[in-house]
């Protein structure tokens, strides 16, 4: 059973060192490594997941809690010790749910505990130092606060222009040594720093071979993200704030989750200036700004009595198209809805997914389906979309019927058979669940 009191104390650690971050944003914190006893560890076991697939031992979560004390115990020794390890990760490939693959790296679980004990310390640090216009991959954030925060700024500020960017391949392009100079900034701790060394520098194992990379950050790590949060942090956020903000002759503002982005200007030439000096900002740190997938985009609010106008321009972001129409009181409002490439992509998917598990019992199929509704009308369920979820609910009722339908060699299922299948089967209905 959880200690209480052992949790409580060591969130009380974390919430003294954001203070400490807080009131003195120039501190290096170079002692955070010792506070990793066998209580911080264990803390960090309860938050880690437990449902993921094993590494390259085979090991799991159950395995691993099976003897937890002992091997608590002797991890914080190895620790302690300078004696732990980063295991290699394993690459496998997956099918997806569209008939494609793609690679996952799998760690071992105790590695997890490890990086999920480093990402609380950083945590604590950086979490007072990152902008709030950054959502990704932060507690207290998500990406429909970056949806709301995208559509205050365009309606209350006068939005006419739009900078779309797309790095191209974020993680596996982050420079190590800028990445590792950046975090010494903030967090030089030689404990730490090892750590994070040593999963920079880890291999890749997949079949016989082993591969190691001079860019990125460990795949499938749990300090991944944080440690991406760090780099643009230093290589975009900042430098938005003190750097290009401060240059603008009108109101412009960021809002990112993860590595998508968009900037927002009330002027045409304030936004091919960030347009135009963006791609040398992140070479110099070793990123790549797509030129291709990168837009500028027009989205200026119509004029009344003039049809649509500047503000017909869309655009996508966070699986949402974004566009301007007129309220039931007939003011123009910025409104979402499923981008078509995320309809298309999910119907797809369901369809693929029905095929291939035509044959597992209706109960099973069931179960399946309706949690992946569930998700996407979770993630989906904003105001103005719901013709969109609808959509997708009804492919996948089609699509459910068709491949039931071809269990045998018998003729389709007819409706009237299908709806009587529905009603002790109900998958689940689309509904608003973010007031965004």
């Amino acid at each position: 059973m959880r200690d209480t009191q052992k949790s409580q104390i060591i969130s009380t650690q974390l919430r003294q060192i954001a203070e400490q971050a807080r009131n003195h944003p120039e501190r290096v914190f170079i002692s955070l490594a010792h506070l990793m006893d066998t209580d911080f560890l264990r803390e960090a076991y309860h938050r880690t997941r437990k449902d993921g697939a094993p590494g390259l031992s085979g090991v799991t979560a159950k395995d691993y809690a099976a003897h937890l004390e002992e091997n608590l115990e002797d991890l914080h020794r190895r620790l302690k010790d300078n004696e732990y390890v980063a295991p290699m990760i394993k690459r496998v490939w997956i099918d997806k749910d569209d008939g494609r693959k793609r690679p996952i790296g799998l760690t071992e679980f105790e590695d997890k505990i490890v990086q999920k004990a480093v990402s609380m310390l950083l945590g604590a640090v950086y979490e007072v130092d990152f902008h709030d216009f950054s959502h990704g991959f932060r507690e207290g954030h998500s990406a429909h606060q970056a949806l709301k925060e995208i559509r205050d700024n365009c309606m209350k500020h006068g939005i006419k222009w739009l900078v779309d960017a797309d790095i191209s391949g974020f993680f596996d392009n982050i420079d190590k040594a800028q990445l590792r100079g950046m975090l010494k900034q903030r967090v030089n701790d030689g404990g730490l720093q090892r750590l994070i060394g040593k999963w920079l520098n880890t291999g890749v194992v997949e079949g016989d071979v082993i591969s190691y990379s001079e860019k990125g950050t460990p795949q499938g790590g749990t300090i991944s993200p944080v440690l991406a949060n760090v780099y643009l942090h230093h290589v975009l956020d900042e430098w938005f704030v003190k750097d290009v903000q401060p240059r603008m002759k009108g109101y412009c503002f960021i809002v990112r989750f993860a590595d998508d982005f968009v900037i927002g200007c009330q002027y045409e030439e304030d936004a091919r200036r960030i347009m135009e000096v963006l791609p040398k900002r992140f070479d110099r740190f070793g990123l790549t700004i797509h030129p291709e997938k990168t837009k500028l985009i027009p989205f200026g609010k119509p004029a009344y009595g003039k049809g649509v106008g500047r503000g017909e321009t869309t655009f996508d972001f966070l699986g949402f198209t974004h566009y301007w129409a007129q309220s039931l009181n007939g003011y123009w409002v910025i409104k979402r809805k499923t981008a078509r490439k995320k309809v298309r992509k999910t119907i797809v998917a369901m369809g693929t997914w029905c095929r291939n598990n035509r044959h597992k019992p209706i109960e099973w199929q069931y179960n399946i389906l309706a949690s992946k509704l569930r998700g996407h009308f979770q993630y989906f369920g904003i105001r103005c979309n719901m013709r969109a979820m609808e959509a997708v609910r009804h492919f996948v009722i089609r699509r459910w019927k068709f491949w039931l339908s071809r269990r045998s060699h018998k003729s389709a299922i007819p409706w009237e058979k299908f709806e009587k299948l529905l009603e002790a089967f109900p998958l689940p209905t689309p509904k608003i669940v973010h007031n965004v």
